[in-house]
């Protein structure tokens, strides 16, 4: 009977003993794999840095990748210079509507000029009148409005000028300016309306 019950302790105490060592064992194999995956976590900037130094500068997905970023980079420059041309341009002319609204003001005062300058009675008028436009074209001037300077005798050019008919003179050379009907203006460097005249040419000896 003692036998049996020493018997029976010593297996009990060898299964514990058995028990304790399957733990460490467990315990130590927890442990390595944790250090393994401690040693796996890297930063984003190791990553990263790996990436540079593992990826083959010769790889094609890698220049298929560089050569598609330089052209959304250049896209995206191209779009900035043609945004920045139109917002130039559009300030430029901004005015020029308003401008070429006042032109027929601008007409009508000159032919105040010229048919008050036929009347005696009109010249205080017409002097008044003549300082009116003067004003006017100061002030249109600092909105970029300008005077095509056209006058008899000039040569004509279609750039500039709208030929309405030829008039035959002797006193002129073919292609010339004859007459002037009414006055250009350009806005800067871009016409607004042409002046439009009446250009020589020599009289038909028939």
């Amino acid at each position: 009977m003692g036998e049996e019950v020493r018997n029976n302790k010593q297996e009990e105490n060898f299964e514990q003993g058995q028990d304790k060592e399957e733990k460490e064992v467990k315990m130590a194999e927890e442990k390595e794999e944790k250090e393994e995956e401690k040693k796996l976590e890297i930063s984003e900037e190791e990553l990263e840095k790996l990436c540079k130094e593992k990826i083959c500068p010769n790889c094609p997905e890698r220049r298929s990748m560089q050569d598609q970023i330089l052209r959304i980079k250049a896209d995206a420059d191209n779009f900035r210079k043609r945004m920045e041309r139109e917002k130039e341009i559009f300030c430029k002319y901004a005015t020029e509507k308003v401008l070429e609204d006042i032109l027929p003001v601008l007409d009508n005062l000159e032919l105040a000029v010229q048919h008050g300058k036929q009347v005696d009675a009109c010249k205080d008028l017409v002097q008044g009148v003549e300082m009116t436009i003067k004003i006017l074209m100061d002030t249109l001037k600092k909105h970029g409005l300008e005077k095509i300077e056209t006058k008899e005798g000039d040569k004509f050019d279609p750039a500039v000028h709208e030929a309405l008919a030829e008039e035959e003179r002797e006193d002129l050379e073919t292609g010339t300016i004859s007459k002037v009907m009414q006055n250009g203006y350009k806005i800067k460097d871009r016409v607004l309306r042409p002046a439009k005249v009446f250009v020589s040419k020599k009289i038909s000896k028939n």
